[in-house]
């Protein structure tokens, strides 16, 4: 185990770590939504030395990115402005294209697009060989999926359906409920990491001092057109995971433990 980077404001310095994408296994990116900078690291010597070796200053026009995917031809970045649902970079980080939009059945034109934005914040997944992006809402029970190279898309609505929230003229108060927290695609199947509880339970059980897990208890297993083919209720309050079909298990993160890698076997 090691650790690397460093909080700041200076050439190889992070003001914030957003997101990490491992690309192969000596390499990861991570995200600074700050900074709206992305930069990748080298891992060497056995994990004993990680160190700075690319760096991408994204689009100002993107404003702020809530997730990203490194690719070959660029980055993969969702939409902070809610204009749209994904934006497209090329290898400098430019800004070349937008796709899709928030699929909301609920809200209409008169909530501010950039609130509606915080509320579907996503978290995400791609699959370059299949060209498949996959979507799920940290608020109530949304699975996307986009099919890019078929040209397919399909929008799961689970039993606690869209986003809820309030809107003041700044933020998108949540209501609802905690949805997902992380989400894995391999090459037949989609792994989600979902939590379920409602944001008054939260409350209520804070009022009166009780102590609450953080992280779901659930991982929901989609086949590639968002149908439902699994559900793993787990024993212990999780929040990412890394599933390897090879070796049959999935490697997650307990925030709530000062040993927090699991492991679990599916």
């Amino acid at each position: 185990m090691t650790s690397f980077g460093k909080r700041g404001e200076g050439p190889e310095e992070m003001s914030s770590a957003d997101c990490f994408r491992f690309i192969s296994t000596d390499s990861i990116w991570t995200l600074d939504a700050n900074r709206m900078r992305t930069t990748r690291w080298k891992i060497e010597q056995n994990m004993h030395k990680i160190t700075s070796v690319e760096t991408v200053d994204m689009d100002k026009r993107l404003v702020r990115a809530l997730d990203f995917y490194p690719m070959e031809s660029g980055f993969l970045v969702t939409d902070y402005l809610g204009e749209y649902r994904q934006k497209w970079t090329d290898q400098q980080g430019k800004w070349i294209n937008s796709t899709n939009e928030i699929p909301t059945r609920k809200y209409n034109e008169k909530i501010s697009r950039p609130i509606l934005a915080q509320a579907w914040r996503s978290f995400i997944d791609y699959n370059p060989q299949k060209k498949i992006l996959a979507m799920a809402t940290q608020l109530g029970e949304v699975l996307e999926i986009y099919n890019f190279k078929d040209s397919v898309q399909f929008i799961i609505y689970g039993p606690h359906g869209e986003p809820e929230f309030q809107s003041t003229p700044s933020d998108a108060i949540p209501i609802g409920i905690m949805g997902f927290s992380d989400i894995q695609i391999t090459d037949n199947y989609i792994y989600t990491v979902f939590h379920g509880k409602t944001f008054k339970e939260i409350e209520q059980a804070l009022k009166q001092g009780k102590k609450t897990e953080d992280g779901g208890y659930y991982i929901y297993v989609f086949d590639l057109a968002g149908n439902l083919v699994r559900k793993y209720i787990l024993d212990h309050a999780i929040y990412g995971i890394y599933v390897n079909e090879d070796t049959g298990t999935i490697l997650a993160t307990d925030v709530n433990n000062d040993e927090p890698i699991l492991q679990f076997k599916i």
